[in-house]
């Protein structure tokens, strides 16, 4: 059961592909600012921080009213940051049981609180999904989305395990090639995740995998290790931000549906 679920977004501000992306600005206001805001509408967050490891982000966080916390530099990936957060609070509060953090990207400015109550519907008591310990979520996308190796492609059984990510172009159609793909072969990961506190502190003494490393994809990691991820389908898509592009077309669709910082 439950007793708290803690919202926490991981912000690294340099970024390989889109220097300092989390400042960005979209129609005036940090992305950072924008992920923060649209997921503090979810009823469903007892507690919403930002974790850092940049001074800049947590001055502009302490002067705009974002509950934020420093955390390491040496972090090789959000889940780690989370972590840290986790041993940060009150140890009952962490050894309880009962807590579930939700890492919500800081380059997904589009989140939305219906994304976050499906993310945790595994853990609520009236599912049958019992011993839940992480959960995602899942898009239809097209074809040719499917071959852009920026969007991370996610595969599951008929149970609602993930079965593997990629971004290399899954399933394949051995027979009859990609062309014959129909509606709902591809299916993109969103990177959103739910997490037990015990599945969180597992994530973290574990090395990291051989095909974490060669993915480049954390979530690899759990499955690797035996520990089943859970995905959730949703049919509302986000534009995840890492190209100077994705920023535009973020700006340009929130311009388009007049939607405006909460």
């Amino acid at each position: 059961m439950i007793n708290r679920v803690i919202g926490v977004v991981p912000a690294h501000l340099e970024s390989t592909r889109l220097s300092r992306k989390l400042l960005r600005p979209i129609l005036g206001h940090p992305m950072l600012e924008w992920v923060y805001r649209r997921a503090r509408q979810a009823r469903c967050l007892d507690d919403l921080l930002v974790a850092t490891d940049s001074e800049e982000i947590l001055a502009y966080c302490r002067e705009n009213g974002i509950p934020a916390t420093m955390t390491s530099a040496e972090h090789r990936s959000g889940t780690d940051r989370i972590f840290e957060v986790m041993t940060q609070r009150d140890v009952g509060e962490t050894r309880g049981g009962g807590c579930v953090y939700v890492n919500i990207q800081g380059d997904e400015p589009m989140i939305a609180p219906e994304h976050l109550e499906l993310l945790l519907q595994p853990f609520r008591p009236f599912r049958k999904d019992v011993g839940a310990r992480v959960s995602t979520l899942k898009v239809a996308m097209s074809l040719a989305e499917a071959r852009d190796p920026n969007n991370v492609k996610v595969v599951t059984s008929t149970g609602g395990q993930a079965l593997y990510f990629s971004r290399a172009l899954l399933p394949y159609d051995r027979d009859r090639g990609p062309e014959a793909a129909t509606a709902g072969a591809y299916y993109k990961h969103l990177g959103l995740y739910a997490y037990t506190s015990e599945a969180l502190r597992r994530f973290h003494e574990l090395l990291p995998s051989p095909l974490e490393r060669r993915e480049r994809l954390e979530q690899l990691r759990f499955l690797e290790n035996g520990i089943p991820i859970i995905v959730l389908e949703t049919s509302a898509d986000t534009i995840g931000v890492d190209t100077e592009e994705d920023l535009a077309r973020v700006e340009e669709y929130f311009r388009r549906t007049g939607t405006t910082l909460p």
